[in-house]
Formats: structure tokens, sequence, C-alpha cells
């Protein structure tokens, strides 16, 4: 894989975090794996047979993509925790980063097999967050929120609106261990799951005439 430390194009990258290259990208074009990476970073170490019960599938299921991820330097074993019996893995990295161009256009079916693994993950935990949300406390029942906006931008505006994002996420308290043992009273681990979806080539909006010279869009419903 690519240094960590750098985009493909030249740029940095946040600390602990993995920039996709060829190799990674096909290592991680299978739903189970991007799921065992992201219950390792999310829950932290734990073992084939833990990871397979939650995702319901068997041990040895579990057990292969792990090794192919640890080959891929996704994941290590965690000989601290390990024994004869059983052995713990953990995560390598905190985050996934897929920017290179080249790269999703070289791997193009790796690639799109590795967001539709994504985008599967993410839909499985909206629909988890809605069957718990009745049993949730209220004080964090009202900070449920599911939204969209169509805006039309340019590529350039697009990006620059991601990186906007992005700053704003990181100016609030990540979920870390360091910051779980830090944070104040009542913290609870708070997803945050943003999506860009470009419509290219989808028309504009019919004008509607409401004066002379004048012109506006249709109003939302």
């Amino acid at each position: 894989m690519t240094d960590a430390s750098k985009r493909p194009d030249g740029t940095a990258v946040e600390e602990d975090t993995v920039v996709l290259d060829a190799r990674g990208l096909r290592a991680l074009a299978h739903p189970v794996r991007v799921q065992l990476v992201g219950l390792l970073r999310k829950y932290g170490p734990s073992t084939a047979t833990r990871l397979a019960e939650r995702l319901g599938v068997n041990s040895g299921t579990a057990s292969y993509h792990l090794r192919q991820l640890g080959v891929a330097g996704f994941v290590e074993e965690d000989v601290e925790r390990g024994n004869a019996r059983e052995r713990w893995w953990r995560s390598v990295h905190r985050r996934t980063d897929l920017r290179g161009r080249d790269v999703a256009d070289q791997e193009l079916a790796a690639a799109l097999a590795y967001l539709q693994s994504v985008a599967g993950t993410y839909t499985l935990r909206i629909q988890q967050a809605l069957n718990e949300l009745q049993t949730v406390p209220r004080t964090w029942r009202g900070t449920f929120d599911m939204s969209d906006w169509a805006l039309r931008l340019t590529p350039e505006e697009t990006v620059a609106l991601r990186q906007e994002l992005r700053d704003v996420i990181g100016r609030y308290r990540q979920d870390t261990p360091e910051a779980a043992a830090s944070a104040p009273e009542g913290a609870e681990r708070v997803d945050v799951i943003t999506h860009l979806l470009p419509e290219v080539e989808t028309p504009a909006p019919a004008q509607v005439r409401t004066g002379p010279g004048t012109a506006t869009g249709p109003e939302t419903p």
C-alpha cells in the first residue's frame, strides 16, 4: 500500500489513515472484510469467533477474511491478548482514504465492489438506529437526523464542500479510546455519515415566469 501519510496526489492525510492503492483496494473489495475492519476500529481488538457472531457468519469465514486483511496490512494479530487457543486481531488504522482517481480507474470493478460494501454497511447502521429509536433516552431521541439538500455545484465547489464538512466534523471529539476516557459525562458514540452524490447531466429545474422579466424556479414542496 502507499505511504499512509500522503494521498496519491501528494497531499497530507490525517494520522492513522490508510490511503488505498490497487492492492489494498482489491483486498477490501468484499463486504465481510469491510465490516470486519469497521468492527475492529469501532469496538477494538477481538477474535474471529466474536466477530463472526456479530456478522452472522461462521468463524471459519471470519478467520479466512481476517488472514487476508492481515496479509494486506489492514489488521494484525494482537499478540498481547492472544494465546494458543485464540487469536486476537486489531485494526492497524482508524480510517480508510480512497481519493486516488487513477487507482479507482485502474481497479474500477474493485472500487465499485468496495464502495457498494461501504454503502451497504451504512444502510445497516441507519436501519439499526431506526430500530433502536424508540428505546433510546428521550434526550438522545431528539438528536436523530436524516436530511438531504439538492445543490447545483461545479466539481471544484463539490470538493470544497466536502472539505468544509470534514473541517467541521474535525472540530469535535473523535471516538477513540483516549477520547472516551476523558469525555464529559453523558457523551456517547455518535455516527456521522455523509454522502455527496453527483447527478451528472440532470436537467435544470424548469423556469417559471412570475412577472415581466422575472423568472424563478419551482418551489420545493
